[in-house]
């Protein structure tokens, strides 16, 4: 299970090869029985461009001046060595292999997509595809992205409640690479809809604004960065309630929860900024262990502030006010119904250090692995070396649990 996250450190010295890499690699190929040692190159002082070794000479033919009186040779050859078996110092670490499921058992549902969503002749352009995957490599880091519906919603029929974006807006090391997912409202029959617009808003608010924020992340002006990203969210989400208002949809069906990771391109530039609103996770693997660096949401303290929190007991002149007997008050024709309270803004701004790997996800990916920790050590091996390519970052995502059938998006930056 992923452990929570402490406060950001600075990035650490990286690993150190040297003599003893390459001591562990001729031990290697020195234990290998089939492997035939090919001659050595010639030097930068050789005269020949390819010398030949010369043939042996037969026993008992030596040179006879190289020897002592008594008929020795001053200079005995050594003996040969035996081959050592290999350890697991000289053999190199492999990722463990692919698997269909871990946990108690499979799942119930079949692995494999079973029926399609219904579609609509004149809205063929409404039809969501069962898998998304995508990936690239920018500055110091490489993106694998995949939004894949789940078990439940391929057996039913139904579409993918989960939409993915990734975008790069601006050129060179100027550039800002985004990722946004969101998650359609559930029992909701636009919700892939509301689910694909969130991803569409907040992608040309950021898209309109890049300059500013890359320049922002790069001189990690971070009180500007979560205030001007607050903005954003609340516009993009605040369309999306217009545009259920403008379809006769109630704002709540037609909801969606969204959450975003920037990236610079910059390769001098290790600041990785996630912000969003709803549930979700954000994990990062470090020296071989899962971290849980989600945003913890705090109880709000302090004194009453206008227009929140409870009312003073007197006024400042020293009258008593009146007492609350707890009798709501009926609505007012003349001004419109509060609306339901809002999720909080989520943001989170830390420095990637060479090795790590950052996984942002939504509920269905993040709640088997807060859940299974067999999930959690599979991908520990999968994930701590070299990242994956597009297949095999897909079959990892795609590992089943028993008991999680939602869809699952995430996306996962692996540090150089």
């Amino acid at each position: 299970m992923p452990t929570s996250g402490g406060p950001e450190s600075p990035p650490g010295p990286s690993d150190r090869g040297g003599a003893g890499a390459r001591r562990v690699e001729v031990d290697w190929w020195a234990a290998a029985p089939d492997v035939e040692a090919e001659p050595p190159a010639a030097g930068p002082g050789s005269t020949q461009p390819n010398p030949t070794a010369e043939p042996p000479e037969p026993p008992g033919r030596g040179r006879t001046a190289d020897r002592d009186q008594d008929g020795a040779d001053p200079d005995p050859a050594p003996a040969p060595q035996a081959p050592r078996t290999a350890t697991r110092v000289d053999i190199p670490t492999l990722p463990p292999a692919p698997v269909g499921f871990v946990g108690s058992g499979p799942p119930t549902y079949d692995a494999e997509p079973t029926a399609l969503p219904p579609a609509d002749p004149d809205e063929l352009d409404d039809l969501v595809a069962d898998t998304v995957l995508d990936g690239a490599r920018y500055g110091a880091c490489t993106l694998r992205a995949v939004s894949v519906r789940g078990d439940s919603a391929r057996f039913r029929g139904e579409p993918r409640r989960d939409s993915l974006l990734t975008a790069r807006f601006g050129t060179g090391e100027q550039a800002l690479i985004l990722v946004a997912m969101a998650t359609g409202a559930r029992a909701t029959p636009g919700a892939h809809r509301a689910a694909a617009e969130a991803c569409h808003w907040i992608g040309r608010a950021v898209g309109r604004s890049h300059a500013r924020l890359a320049q922002d992340i790069s001189a990690a002006r971070r009180g500007d960065l979560k205030s001007g990203l607050h903005r954003l969210t609340d516009r993009s989400l605040g369309k999306l309630r217009a545009s259920a208002v403008e379809q006769g949809i109630d704002p709540e069906e037609y909801a969606a929860t969204l959450r975003c990771l920037l990236l610079p391109a910059d390769p001098d530039c290790r600041i990785r900024v996630f912000f969003g609103v709803g549930a979700g996770g954000l994990f990062r693997l470090r020296d071989g262990e899962w971290h849980d660096i989600e945003p913890r949401l705090t109880d709000v303290t302090g004194e009453p502030v206008v227009g929140f929190g409870s009312l003073p007991t007197e006024t400042p002149e020293g009258d008593r006010l009146t007492m609350d007997l707890g009798i709501p008050t009926p609505p007012s024709p003349y001004e419109p119904a509060p609306e339901p309270p809002r999720e909080p803004f989520r943001f989170r701004a830390s420095v990637a250090r060479p090795g790590d790997t950052l996984l942002m996800c939504t509920g269905g990916f993040a709640d088997p692995l807060r859940g299974e920790p067999e999930l959690c050590e599979y991908l520990t091996g999968r994930w701590s070396g070299p990242p994956p390519g597009l297949a095999a970052f897909l079959a990892d995502s795609q590992v089943r649990v028993k008991g999680y059938a939602d869809d699952r998006t995430a996306a996962a930056v692996w540090e150089a």
